[in-house]
């Protein structure tokens, strides 16, 4: 299962183009039951069976949360949950404009 969202993960890099608008270099690997996105060696994104993951500081992912658009992260049901990490559950991901906001603003906070 791990590999889907692998494959999905690079797809949406390949199509927001987001490594040639960012000072970054990204690399997907499998994380757990899905993928996780790296900027310079740093953790900053992850796509899984509960959705797509950013790292987006405490400030805006609070804000995101509370206005219903994410949920806390956790990886696990009964985990601790990711400070200042957003997850936006079920994602549309041919919303490529969506998500390359949000690739831009995680990949230059790793």
């Amino acid at each position: 299962m791990a590999k889907e969202f692998l494959d999905k993960l690079n797809i949406l890099i390949t199509e927001t183009n987001i490594e040639k608008e960012c000072d970054c270099s990204l690399e997907a690997k499998h994380f757990f039951s899905g993928a996780a996105l790296y900027n310079h060696g740093v953790i900053c994104a992850s796509l899984s069976p509960v959705g797509i993951g950013f790292k987006l500081g405490d400030q805006e992912s609070e804000a995101l949360i509370e206005k219903g658009l994410a949920v806390p992260l956790k990886y696990f049901p009964k985990g601790h949950i990711k400070k200042g990490y957003a997850l936006f559950e079920a994602p549309d991901l041919a919303d490529l404009a969506k998500w390359k906001q949000y690739l831009k603003k995680t990949v230059s906070l790793a």
